[in-house]
């Protein structure tokens, strides 16, 4: 059994931002759907902002999100540090504050997943 955190970090300003993004939704995607294996896909930082325009159905990579979306959580502060804490918490995705507010990598290395960062 493999364990991967995928976190996406990336934001949505480039061409090099989007392929980050899907480059990471699809190795969450493969992870997901290997039976035996554990992921979780983390949005953090600026990547956070990708929640809302990927909960969009007209989203090019709504569909490809769907498939991760319930492994998908999103870091409370930088939420809101980008302007997206409603959205997220309109969309229903879960936060993680376990660190000063944010996710904690200590304890994803801790619990003996790889981490893996777009």
């Amino acid at each position: 059994m493999t364990k991967a955190a995928v976190i996406i970090l990336s934001g949505t300003e480039s061409h090099a931002d989007r392929g980050r993004l899907v480059n990471g939704l699809e190795t969450a995607k493969e992870f997901a759907e290997t039976e035996g294996d554990d992921v979780e896909l983390i949005f953090d930082g600026a990547g956070t902002q990708w929640i809302p325009k990927l909960e969009d159905e007209r989203n090019d990579y709504h569909d490809l999100y769907r498939t991760v979306r319930e492994d998908t959580s999103v870091c409370d502060y930088c939420a809101g540090a980008f302007g997206v804490a409603d959205a997220v918490a309109d969309a229903g995705v879960v936060t993680l504050d376990d660190h000063d507010g944010h996710p904690s990598v200590r304890s994803l290395v801790d619990d003996s997943y790889e981490i893996i960062t777009f």
